[in-house]
């Protein structure tokens, strides 16, 4: 994969804002054929796409790869393409006395703010660059977008199918690593989007400040599921294999810590490893399993699985009988139960094929451990019991949150996706993303009559003027 050269950044910024300065803010239709392009562009070339996601994870099945990343991004586009008119439209707002009776109105347009950087991740290479590239150009913004490094062939492919594709004063990709991304957030954006680790978060944000560029980051964190008495203890156990099955845990909204009612820990992690077990009967060489994206991410999650053992946590493997091989990079699940509070596994995301159970007594335990970590991106609540549910939801806080289910949250199109504090601020999805990426410009009109000199509300003031104007404070 070719790097862009950083210099290539600024010009085409520069080539952006004299297109939006030459259209203004653009109507209703300009801002559909954007975003139709975008769509065409997906439909006509997805298979070029997830082969090259699928070469990219040295394994990842190609029908996940349409479902998460292909179909999850024309969800959002096409979402976007379809409201995009009735979400422009001036709101009125009402206009303070005596001009609401003298013929003032006043209203809130929404503006593009103008070029918008979009930083995605290998994880969901496509979904993490498309979906908040909808709402940035349902917003009337242009955008730059930057893929991991990563995924090097999905990246320069993407660049491609763009410059081919699209005007790239209207939407561009530029490619690289490191060294680029640090070049990417010192340019003056307007907006900037990041979807990754809160280390690399906090460097973004930092650079980001050098022109005072507003920020939306995806991060993550360790998102946790408290099961409660209540619940079905299979189904739960049965979801969250699914959702640890999904992507081999490489999703920034899985699941890191599961706090089990400590009667009934043995019997989920049996469960739980049962039904593992049942969705994926062997990783090794299985086209079902996917692969950890690269040997350094593979060596990352076994340096947490060795740490947690050398400080004596009980390890389960599902399937029992497989130990995944470093060159296939596909892992079974490593439930990971009851670590120490030092263990690696306890303070890292694992963002892998494992979990930590974690055993507990009452939900006021664990409540307060949620609480004693950073926000987490989300958190998952398993059961019946309407007091407890409401209890967990009033006492902790997260981006989002499913119950009875995980990671279903985010799908919601019409809703806001996002993180809080360590997990990162803004959000897109639904209006709340048009307006994530939008200038909210307050616009009064003045009625033809000022009646100031006639209520002498200007100098010179009459002797009657600060008690007209103390009368005016009540309670």
């Amino acid at each position: 994969m070719d790097a862009t050269p950083a210099e290539h950044i600024a010009d085409l910024l520069a080539r952006q804002r004299a297109q939006r300065l030459a259209e203004g803010c653009g109507d209703a239709a300009s801002r559909r054929v954007r975003i139709q392009r975008v769509i065409d562009l997906l439909v006509e070339n997805h298979r070029t796409l997830v082969e090259a996601i699928d070469l990219d994870f040295g394994g990842r099945p190609r029908g996940y790869s349409i479902m998460n990343d292909v179909l999850g991004s024309l969800t959002s586009l096409k979402h976007a393409r379809d409201h995009l008119e009735t979400w422009m439209q001036p709101e009125p707002r009402p206009v303070f006395a005596p001009y609401d009776q003298l013929g003032a109105t006043a209203q809130v347009r929404y503006q593009p703010k103008g070029s918008v950087g979009i930083l995605g991740t290998w994880n969901a290479p496509l979904f993490t660059l498309l979906s908040p590239l909808a709402y940035a150009l349902a917003a009337g913004n242009r955008a730059v977008l930057k893929p991991s490094e990563i995924v090097p062939r999905t990246a320069a492919i993407l660049a491609e199918l763009f410059a081919a594709r699209v005007d790239p004063a209207d939407v561009a990709v530029v490619t690289g690593g490191p060294e680029l991304a640090d070049a990417f957030t010192r340019q003056p954006f307007d907006h900037l989007v990041f979807t990754g680790s809160t280390a690399v978060g906090k460097s973004l944000m930092r650079n980001a400040a050098e022109h005072l560029v507003p920020v939306t980051l995806e991060l993550g964190g360790k998102s946790p599921t408290v099961i409660g008495r209540s619940a079905d203890l299979p189904q739960a156990a049965e979801r969250t294999a699914m959702a640890k099955a999904s992507n081999a845990g490489q999703l920034c909204v899985n699941a890191d810590l599961v706090y089990v009612p400590r009667e009934r820990l043995d019997e989920f992690a049996a469960d739980l490893a049962k039904t593992y077990g049942e969705l994926l009967p062997q990783v090794t060489g299985n086209p079902d399993a996917v692969s950890v994206v690269s040997a350094k991410h593979h060596a990352r999650i076994r340096g947490y699985l060795d740490d947690a053992a050398a400080h004596g946590a009980r390890i389960e493997v599902a399937p029992a009988d497989e130990s995944g091989r470093a060159e296939d990079r596909r892992l079974p699940l490593h439930i990971v139960i009851d670590p120490p509070a030092d263990a690696l596994i306890m303070r890292e995301e694992i963002f892998g094929p494992a979990v930590v159970l974690l055993p507990y007594d009452t939900v006021e335990q664990v409540l307060a451990d949620i609480n004693a970590r950073p926000n987490p991106l989300a958190l998952y609540y398993f059961g019946t019991d309407a007091a407890e549910k409401q209890q967990v939801l009033d006492h902790t806080l997260s981006g989002g949150v499913t119950v009875n289910d995980l990671m279903m949250h985010p799908g919601l199109e019409d809703a806001p996706f996002g993180g809080v504090g360590a997990s990162g601020m803004g959000h897109y999805h639904g209006r709340e993303g048009f307006l994530e990426f939008s200038h909210a410009r307050t616009v009064f009109e003045a009625p033809p009559s000022d009646l100031r000199r006639e209520y002498g509300l200007v100098p010179p003031y009459g002797p009657d003027f600060e008690s007209m104007m103390a009368a005016q404070i009540t309670p």
